[in-house]
């Protein structure tokens, strides 16, 4: 998928003429006027060669982190007698910068550099992590009445603010879409973690880190529609940092729901199966009004196992997974058939300043067989 950067820089090095990059955009645009608009494109793997590239940086990461972990050791500075040291952590954040280099700012590889950038925040998290650990010292975690939670809040809180630090100097120097949901990822930590060291051991502490979980879900949703309607066309970068922010927002919000309503507890009555079923047709209008099928996915298992227990609950013992998969496979087919005339239906009945910031319904037209 080109983006507009893309084509000025092409322009800029003499490979197209503007002419062609205006003809480009015109057949571009004129393709996303039909129902492929809906369909929800973004950048994962431009060819085979990214998953060949992946895997070896992988195996590289693993490797560097393997050595870290030894010369860690070797040193003294790792957690306890057997634990994680931060030297690993560190070397992999510094191989994945030094990779993304290449891979990413000359390369433009798409998946790589999706790895290389989790390797590198997630690489940051951990080694600011253990190197608090090791600081504060172990003995500071054990005991639930000498302060632990407050402690392992702090440092929780300091590694995710580096976290967020790291993903903004990448965004800066790379801009890969993923970034900015990593970014949100870490500011949502700092937030889960202070309030998790200021509440301290308290009984309701679960439903106050769900509450905060799930406003935060809320927050980084607004977050990804602000993304979102800055290009209901989706022919940019900002649509691509949108899904991803979207994919992040779903979970914060599914889960706490599900949780905080007592449906995921592993015993599902008739009216909790019912409830479940209900949110989440709920989710699926909205996933079809905004074109986002991150929802849909995150609240799956839910709906799977809402299901489920309502067969058991009416006898269908022998046969109630399959009906489970029939019901809910056929429905989401079904779904993805029919998407763009779904959302047609749903969108044409918003306000029209609401309908300015979505993506474009396109043609309504049936399904052709193949």
């Amino acid at each position: 998928m080109y983006t507009q950067n893309d084509l000025d820089e092409a322009v800029a090095a003499g490979a197209i003429s503007p002419e062609s990059a205006t003809a480009l955009r015109t057949f571009v645009d004129n393709q996303r006027s039909a129902p492929g608009v809906d369909e929800e494109h973004f950048r994962l793997i431009t060819g085979f060669n990214d998953i060949f590239v992946s895997i070896a940086a992988a195996i590289l990461l693993f490797a560097v982190g393997f050595l870290g972990q030894s010369l860690g050791a070797a040193a003294g500075l790792r957690i306890e007698t057997d634990g994680p040291s931060p030297v690993a952590p560190a070397l992999i954040a510094a191989t994945a910068w030094g990779l993304a280099l290449f891979f990413t700012a000359r390369r433009r590889m798409a998946l790589p550099s999706i790895l290389l950038l989790l390797a590198f925040v997630g690489g940051v998290v951990a080694a600011v992590g253990f190197t608090g650990v090791l600081t504060v010292g172990e003995q500071r975690f054990d005991g639930p009445n000498d302060g632990g939670e407050v402690v392992a809040g702090m440092v929780a809180a300091i590694a995710a603010a580096a976290g967020a630090a790291a993903a903004w100097l990448h965004w800066k120097r790379f801009r890969v879409p993923i970034t900015v949901a990593a970014g949100a990822a870490s500011v949502a930590g700092i937030v889960v973690a202070l309030v998790a060291a200021s509440l301290g051991d308290v009984p309701m502490l679960k439903t106050f880190v769900l509450a905060t979980v799930l406003l935060l879900g809320v927050g980084v949703f607004l977050f990804a529609m602000r993304w979102d309607s800055s290009d209901p066309a989706r022919v940019t970068r900002r649509s691509d940092v949108a899904f991803w922010l979207h994919l992040l927002a779903a979970p914060m919000i599914v889960h706490p729901v599900f949780t905080l309503l007592g449906l995921n507890d592993g015993d599902a009555t008739i009216g909790e199966g019912l409830t479940i079923v209900g949110i989440y047709v709920l989710l699926g209008i909205a996933a079809l009004a905004i074109d986002r099928r991150a929802l849909l996915v995150s609240a799956l298992a839910y709906v799977l196992f809402a299901l489920n227990s309502l067969f058991e609950t009416f006898g269908a013992v022998g046969i109630n997974i399959a009906l489970t998969a029939l019901i809910i496979g056929s429905a989401l087919l079904l779904l993805s058939a029919f998407w763009h005339q779904a959302r047609a239906a749903i969108v044409e009945r918003l306000p029209d300043g609401l309908q300015h910031y979505l993506p474009a319904t396109g043609a309504r037209v049936s399904p052709q067989p193949a």
